[in-house]
């Protein structure tokens, strides 16, 4: 597998770079990971890289965005916080990533039975993962469906919230971002969501 140079970059599209992702998905729920030599990708790496995605993960250690999407080094940036959540921090990383590295795509990705969406549906606190949590809260009061167990034991509940979760962080990046908004609008990059199951492995995205 060729180590991704910033010509190679320039030749992907929004679209190309989805569909990337999504062959990457399957060889890794098909067991077929491509082999790379990861030591070579890290020498030609070493003076520079040129990503084509941005993934806004979970840390949940199921969810490795490089293993998911079988990537190698240099292809995507993965930025990775408790409940794929939105802060200026993280705003800023995509900035970088997409308006002076070059990638095409930001994917906002949450996953099944994510602890960070449960915890904020029991409204647990402790320490500064209280101020994280409540970022997931607009997520909870978004879900009008479920009318009874509105709480972690509820793995539907769960399921939807983190769904709202993913759009409510894809609106939030147009919103609070004008940089990323502008290349939306120039239809230079794309924004989208998608969940990963942990139990089959397949990333559904929300296109």
């Amino acid at each position: 597998m060729k180590t991704l140079t910033k010509e190679l970059q320039e030749t992907i599209t929004p679209d190309l770079a989805i569909q990337l992702l999504m062959d990457g998905n399957k060889r890794f729920i098909d067991n077929l990971k491509v082999n790379r030599n990861l030591l070579q990708q890290a020498n030609e790496t070493s003076d520079g890289q040129h990503p084509f995605a941005v993934i806004l993960s979970c840390i949940d250690s199921r969810t490795s965005a490089e293993i998911i999407f079988d990537q190698g080094l240099g292809d995507i940036f993965s930025i990775r916080i408790a409940g794929n959540i939105i802060n200026d921090d993280v705003l800023g990383s995509m900035e970088f990533a997409c308006k002076i590295a070059g990638s095409k795509i930001i994917v906002v990705l949450g996953h099944s039975n994510c602890g960070a969406i449960k915890g904020a549906c029991d409204h647990a606190e402790m320490g500064n993962l209280t101020q994280l949590l409540a970022k997931i809260q607009p997520a909870i009061d978004a879900e009008k469906t479920v009318i009874d167990e509105r709480n972690s034991s509820n793995t539907d509940f769960v399921d939807k919230v983190t769904q709202i979760n993913v759009k409510g962080a894809i609106k939030k990046i147009t919103q609070d971002s004008a940089i990323l908004s502008a290349m939306v609008d120039k239809n230079e990059l794309q924004i989208i969501g998608g969940v990963h199951n942990l139990q089959t492995g397949q990333v559904i995205f929300d296109l």
